[in-house]
């Protein structure tokens, strides 16, 4: 499936979103656990969904087959990623964590490959992929990969999450012609009441409390701008673009983190982050295509 300009424009969109998540997720995981993490921001998403259901009066669907749907999307693109994920920072740095994560993409094209019809294997796309998880490992810094020999059920567990979301891409993508507001909602409400009895369980071992503002604050942001707005783009690019062009967020996602800390923080750009910012942007260009059948046709 090809990817228009403007599905290029939401990505980075929605890779800049997503390169907060993890910041975010290390301040809340200061006072809370990874359970609770999930559970709050899951929750608060959908209920500031619903909150825009309701003023914006678009209607849900009312089909059991379809909130079935939803229940799975929710299980394999929240519950079980968002747990992981989070649980993994506990253990190892976000840094390597990234890393993990950039995996996605390469599982998404090895599932797609069985499971759909128009998003097959092509060698242009393998190579510009393990250019990106190359360009990734650069920019994060190999240092990172020092962290390898320690945790290694904390890396597993994140290895799983990128196989949970490309499953979940695949997955999604019957829920083109869908408003993606509607499949947001959706999904992450079924998330919201698969997390609530095991956040309530598990998610306090030393008893109930109120976190401090800041905490309130990180949730919040993961709530409404790395779920809820996240989540619209999300759905918005899969129905165009397919899961293996929208999973290639997870190797913008690093670069989104570096250019906003160098653009915010002043923090300064290291040779090796832009010489893994080329080799990511080389490869999502032979991802794409159009540059090289444009270099062969002339």
């Amino acid at each position: 499936m090809q990817m228009r300009w403007t599905d290029w424009t939401l990505l980075i969109i929605l890779s800049l979103i997503w390169g907060g998540s993890f910041y975010y997720a290390e301040i809340a995981l200061q006072e809370v656990s990874a359970f609770v993490v999930v559970w709050g921001r899951v929750l608060g998403a959908a209920l500031l969904l619903w909150l825009i259901l309701c003023v914006r009066r678009i209607p849900v669907p009312n089909s059991l087959s379809l909130w079935v749907a939803f229940f799975v999307m929710g299980v394999l693109n929240n519950a079980i990623p968002f747990s992981l994920i989070v649980w993994g920072q506990t253990e190892i740095t976000g840094s390597l964590a990234s890393i993990f994560n950039a995996t996605t993409p390469l599982f998404t094209i090895i599932l797609a490959q069985f499971l759909t019809t128009d998003e097959k294997i092509t060698s242009r796309k393998v190579i510009g992929l393990l250019l990106g998880f190359v360009g990734v490992v650069v920019m994060v810094g190999t240092e990172a990969l020092s962290g390898l020999s320690n945790a290694i059920l904390a890396q597993l567990a994140i290895l799983l999450a990128a196989v949970s979301y490309g499953c979940a891409a695949i997955w999604g993508r019957r829920f083109k012609g869908i408003n993606p507001m509607v499949t947001a909602t959706g999904q992450v409400t079924c998330s919201a009441l698969v997390m609530t009895p095991v956040a309530l369980i598990f998610g306090f071992p030393n008893g109930y409390f109120m976190p401090s503002v800041d905490v309130w604050v990180a949730l919040l942001m993961l709530a409404f701008f790395c779920t809820v707005v996240a989540y619209i783009l999300y759905f918005r690019i899969l129905a165009t673009s397919g899961a293996t062009n929208l999973m290639l967020v997870t190797f913008l996602v690093p670069i989104s983190a570096i250019a906003l800390g160098h653009s915010l923080l002043g923090e300064r750009l290291t040779v090796d982050q832009m010489i893994g910012m080329g080799l990511i942007l080389f490869g999502l260009l032979m991802i794409d295509g159009r540059l090289f059948r444009r270099a062969i046709t002339s």
